[in-house]
C-alpha cells in the first residue's frame, strides 16, 4: 500500500475505491525532470510470470514446499469480468517452481494489451484458481471472509455503519503465509492479512488432494479479528504484508500510516522552535478528533493559502469503525463522516497500533496474538526475522519513513512469555556523504550508488514495559479531545468547539498523548547522556513515537515507500536481505538530508549481505525501475514500484508491483516478476584465535546447469591480522592449481569437475576451502575475484565475487556480540 505524498495525491473517491493504493502518479513537471542513468536496469535477470487484473495490486506471494505459487487479488476493478471483479486469494493450479535457482522453469508472459487480457489474471504457466473471495460465507455461515465484526457479531461495513472506512470491508487481502499442520506439508492453515481498519487476519484450512491440487475449506475458516484474544489486544489496523517466523508462525504487520506526528521532513524540534505546528503537523495529532479523517479538509478551510499536507490524514479513515469493533456505541456521523458527534464511551488508543503481530499457537482452535511493541511503532509493511531469532529488519511504508532494526537480548522463542521479550531498537544513519550526491554539481544515480548504513541505538526495553506505558493512554476518547483543547461547550456548539480544539492542537500539540516537549527533552538527554541514561519516564519515547524520535536524533528517515524486506529462510552470514523502495523520490531525491540522488519514479530494490552478527551495513542496488519519461519499449518489461518481496528457497526473488495507472508503460496492469540474481561466489567470514587456524569455505550460490571449471583468487587485505596458510578443494573435484603466495596474502585456485560431481541445480556448492591463521587481534577483509566459471556445457557464467571477513582474537576471547557489531553507533561514538 502507498502513502499519498505531497507528489502523489489522488482524489479521495479513487483512493476509497482502490483502498488508497494507487502509486506511480507523478506530476508532469516532475516527470519532465527525470532522466536517470541506469533506470531501468537489473543486476541479474528478470522475467514476468503474471499480470494481475485491472485495478489490482500484486500482493501476498507465497510458495509452498512443492513449488506451488499463490498471491492475493487485492481491490480489483468491479468492472472486470467475474471472478476477477472481486478480491480474493488464489494459486496457480498446474504450475510449480522447480526451485533450482534458474528461471528456465517458465517462459516469460507477454504484456497484457487487449482489454480482455487486462481484465483478468494471466500467468506464464498454470491457471489462477481462487481459494476464496472477500465476503464469502465462512465459519458455518456466521462470518464473511475478511470482514470484522462488533462484539455482538454485526459486520462492520457501510451496510451497517455510517462513517469513513479504510477500504471497503473484505476488499484488500494482502500477505499470505501457510503454516503446515502435518509433517509432509500437505495440510495446514493459510493466514491472510486484510488491509482495512479495523484490520483482520483470516485463517483458511488448506489441503492437497491426491491429484496434487490445493483446496480450501471455507466452512471451517475463521476471521481472527473476531476472536476474543484479538479483541482483548485492541484489534489490529491496516494489516499489510508480513512473514512466516523461524518458529513457524504468521507475523502480520500493521501499516498504520496515521502514526505520523510531523509531516514529511519536519522534526518535533522544528515545531517547538516555531512555537506552532502550523504547516508542520501530521495526522496522529488529530487521532481522537471527531471525524479524524476530515482534518485535511478542515485545515484547508481554516488556513486557506497557508494550509499544508497533513501527512497520513487519509489513513485516519476507519478509526471510528475501530471504536465500534471495540464496542463503542454508534454516533450520528452521516455518510463518510459528514457530521461529527463525538464518541465518548470506548475509543482506540493510538499507541496500540502500528506493530508486528505474532500469531502464536497458529493451529489451535483459537490462535493467540502478541504484538511486538519492542520492535517500534510505524507503518510497517513487513518484518524479516533472521535465523538467529534475535535480529529483525522492518520497512515502514510511506513518505519520509525509516528502515529499522531490532535485536532481542535472547532468541525470541526462548522467552516463556512473549511479553518478556526485550531488546534494542535501532534507526539507520546513511553515512556515505549525502550518498555521494553532489560531486561537481551533479547528482549520482541510485543505480550506481550503494547506501552505507550505521545503526543508531534508540532504546532498550521489554514488551511488558512498553505495554504498561501504552496503557497510560487508554480510556481517552473524542470527548477528551474537545474538553481538553476547547473552552466552547461542545454540546451547545459542536462545530465551534471542534474548530477551537483543532486550532489549539495545531498551536500546542495534542495534550491527550505524548507531548512535543517530552520528545524534545528525550532527544536532548539522549545526546548528552546516551539512550541508556535518559529519565525513566522518557524511555517510552522511541517505542511509542519511533519515527519522531529517530528524526529528532538525526537518523536518515528519508526512505519513500519502503515496501518490502525478505531473505531466504534460514539465511545466515553471507546471505542477502532484500529491501524494496517502491518510489525513489521526494526526500531520497531532494537537496536535503543524508540521501541526495537522482530520482527514479519506478523505485529500487536493494540487497544487503548479512555480516557475522546478522548486521547489514551496505544497501546495494540490484533492480532499478523505470523513469516515467521512459518509452514503453524500455518500461514495459521493467519492474515498476516494487511492493512485496518474497525470497524463494532457491534464492530467486518474487517481485510484486504496486504501480497501477502510472505512466511509461503501454498497459496499466501490475505484474509479478521473478528475479534471478547473478551467480555469487562468496568466501565465508570466520573467527580464529591468534596462532590458531580456522577454515573458510569458498562457495557458489547456485549452479543450475552444473559446472566444469572455475578460476579465481582469494586475497586477505591485512596479513598482519591473519594470513592464508593453506587451500584445498573438495573430494570429487580436481585442483589444477591451489597455491598460496609466499606472504600469505593470496590463494590462487583453478578447480575442475571432470566427472560431474556437482549436479545441475546444486545450491551453495563448496569450490575450495582456505586455511587461515590468526596473527594479531583485529579484523580484515577477504575478497574473491573470479576470473572465469563455466557450466557443464562450457558456457561462461556471469559471476559476482563477494567479500568475507576474518576476525583474529586472543585465545579465550569471543567477538560474538549480537547487534553491537560493525555499523552500530551510539551517541558517544558519533
Amino acid at each position: 500500500m502507498v502513502d499519498l505524498t505531497r507528489r502523489t495525491l489522488i482524489s479521495s473517491t479513487v483512493a476509497a475505491a482502490l483502498g488508497a493504493s494507487v502509486a506511480g502518479v507523478a506530476s508532469g513537471e516532475e516527470v519532465a525532470e527525470t532522466n536517470t542513468p541506469g533506470a531501468p536496469s537489473v543486476k541479474g535477470s528478470l522475467k514476468r510470470f503474471s499480470s494481475t487484473a485491472f485495478g489490482a495490486e500484486v500482493t501476498g506471494p507465497f510458495v509452498f514446499e512443492d513449488g506451488s505459487l499463490l498471491y492475493s487479488l487485492q481491490h480489483p476493478s468491479e468492472d472486470n469480468q467475474p471472478p476477477f471483479d472481486t478480491a480474493g486469494v488464489g494459486y496457480f493450479s498446474g504450475f510449480q517452481f522447480e526451485l533450482d535457482g534458474d528461471n528456465d522453469d517458465f517462459d516469460e508472459l507477454s504484456t497484457p494489451q487487449s482489454d480482455t487480457e487486462q481484465r483478468q489474471i494471466r500467468a506464464a504457466d498454470g491457471e489462477y484458481t481462487l481459494f476464496g473471495q472477500g465476503r464469502d460465507e465462512i465459519n458455518g455461515g456466521t462470518e464473511r471472509l475478511g470482514v470484522t465484526q462488533t462484539p455482538d457479531g454485526t459486520d462492520i461495513s457501510w451496510d451497517n455503519f455510517d462513517g469513513s472506512q479504510y477500504g471497503a470491508a473484505g476488499t484488500n487481502p494482502d500477505c499470505n503465509q501457510f503454516v503446515p499442520s502435518n509433517d509432509d506439508g500437505t495440510e495446514g492453515y493459510l493466514f491472510t492479512n486484510w488491509e482495512n481498519s479495523p484490520g483482520n487476519v483470516s485463517r483458511i484450512p488448506l489441503s492437497k488432494t491426491e491429484d496434487g491440487e490445493w483446496e480450501a475449506d471455507l466452512e471451517n475458516a475463521i476471521n481472527l479479528a473476531n476472536t476474543d484474544p484479538f479483541r482483548e489486544l485492541g484489534g489490529t489496523r491496516i494489516n499489510c504484508y508480513g512473514d512466516r517466523s523461524p518458529w513457524n508462525t504468521m507475523i502480520s504487520s500493521e501499516e498504520n500510516y496515521a502514526h505520523v506526528r510531523v509531516s514529511l521532513t519536519t522534526t518535533v524540534g522544528d515545531v517547538v522552535e516555531a512555537g506552532t505546528g502550523k504547516g508542520l503537523l501530521g495526522a496522529c495529532q488529530f487521532w481522537n478528533r471527531p471525524n479524524p479523517a476530515g482534518i485535511q479538509s478542515a485545515v484547508d478551510e481554516y488556513y486557506g493559502d497557508e494550509s499544508w499536507y497533513v501527512q497520513g490524514s487519509w489513513a485516519m479513515k476507519g478509526v471510528e469503525f475501530l471504536a465500534y469493533y471495540l464496542g463503542a456505541e454508534q454516533v450520528d456521523q452521516g455518510v463518510y463522516g459528514s457530521t461529527m458527534d463525538p464518541i465518548g464511551d470506548t475509543y482506540p488508543n493510538p499507541y496500540r497500533y502500528g506493530y508486528h503481530v505474532d500469531i502464536r499457537e497458529p493451529t489451535a482452535e483459537t490462535p493467540q496474538p502478541i504484538k511486538y511493541y519492542v520492535m517500534g511503532r510505524a507503518a510497517w509493511e513487513s518484518p524479516n526475522i533472521q535465523a538467529d531469532e534475535q535480529t529483525v529488519y522492518g520497512c515502514s511504508d510511506g513518505d519520509s519513513k525509516g528502515i529499522y532494526k531490532f535485536v532481542a537480548d535472547e532468541p525470541i522463542p526462548s522467552y516463556d512469555d512473549p511479553m518478556d521479550v526485550e531488546g534494542t531498537l535501532y534507526a539507520p544513519k546513511i553515512t556515505n556523504d549525502a550518498a555521494n550526491a553532489a560531486e561537481a554539481g551533479t547528482r549520482n544515480s541510485p543505480a550506481d550508488t550503494p547506501l552505507e548504513i550505521e545503526w543508531l541505538e534508540l532504546g532498550h526495553a521489554s514488551n511488558r514495559e512498553i505495554e504498561s506505558w501504552i496503557a497510560e493512554y487508554d480510556d481517552i476518547t473524542q470527548v477528551d479531545y474537545l474538553e481538553t483543547h476547547a473552552e466552547t461547550d461542545w454540546e451547545s456548539d459542536l462545530d465551534a468547539a471542534i474548530e477551537e480544539a483543532d486550532r489549539a492542537v495545531v498551536e500546542n500539540g495534542n495534550q491527550n498523548y505524548v507531548t512535543n516537549e517530552e520528545i524534545v527533552e528525550w532527544a536532548e538527554q539522549y545526546e548528552s547522556k546516551g539512550p541508556d541514561k535518559v529519565d525513566e519516564d522518557l524511555r517510552k519515547i522511541p517505542f511509542l513515537e519511533t519515527r519522531a524520535a529517530a528524526k529528532e536524533i538525526g537518523a536518515s528517515i528519508e526512505f519513500n515507500k519502503a515496501e518490502g524486506v525478505d531473505s531466504i529462510d534460514g539465511a545466515g552470514p553471507g546471505d542477502f536481505v532484500y529491501f524494496g523502495i517502491s518510489s525513489f523520490n521526494d526526500d531520497l531525491a531532494n537537496e536535503q538530508g543524508d540521501i541526495q540522488l537522482d530520482r527514479v519514479d519506478g523505485g529500487v530494490v536493494y540487497r544487503a549481505e548479512l555480516e557475522p552478527d546478522y548486521n547489514v551495513s551496505t544497501l546495494e542496488p540490484v533492480i532499478v525501475g523505470p523513469d516515467f519519461t521512459d518509452a514503453p519499449a524500455d518500461a514495459d518489461g521493467a519492474l515498476r514500484n516494487i511492493d512485496n518481496l518474497y525470497v524463494m528457497d532457491d534464492g530467486r526473488v518474487l517481485c510484486c508491483e504496486d504501480g497501477f495507472g502510472g505512466p511509461a508503460r503501454s498497459y496499466p496492469n501490475d505484474c509479478l516478476y521473478v528475479y534471478e540474481p547473478n551467480l555469487v561466489v562468496d568466501v565465508a567470514s570466520v573467527e580464529t584465535a591468534i596462532k590458531s587456524t580456522a577454515e573458510a569455505a569458498v562457495t557458489a550460490s547456485s549452479l543450475p546447469d552444473g559446472f566444469t571449471a572455475a578460476e579465481m583468487t582469494v586475497s586477505v587485505e591485512d596479513a598482519r591480522v591473519a594470513d592464508i596458510t593453506g587451500v584445498s578443494v573438495p573430494e570429487g573435484l580436481d585442483a589444477a592449481e591451489a597455491t598460496v603466495s609466499g606472504d600469505g596474502t593470496t590463494a590462487t585456485i583453478s578447480v575442475r569437475d571432470p566427472v560431474g560431481t556437482v549436479q545441475a541445480g546444486a545450491m551453495d556448492v563448496t569450490l575450495a576451502t582456505l586455511e587461515l591463521t590468526g596473527q594479531s587481534k583485529g579484523q580484515t577483509e577477504l575478497s574473491v575475484t573470479v576470473d572465469s566459471l563455466a557450466d557443464e556445457g562450457g558456457n561462461a557464467l556471469d559471476v559476482e565475487g563477494r567479500t568475507g571477513q576474518v576476525t583474529s582474537i586472543p585465545p579465550g576471547e569471543s567477538d560474538d556480540k549480537p547487534g553491537k557489531g560493525p555499523g552500530v553507533c551510539r551517541p558517544e561514538q558519533n
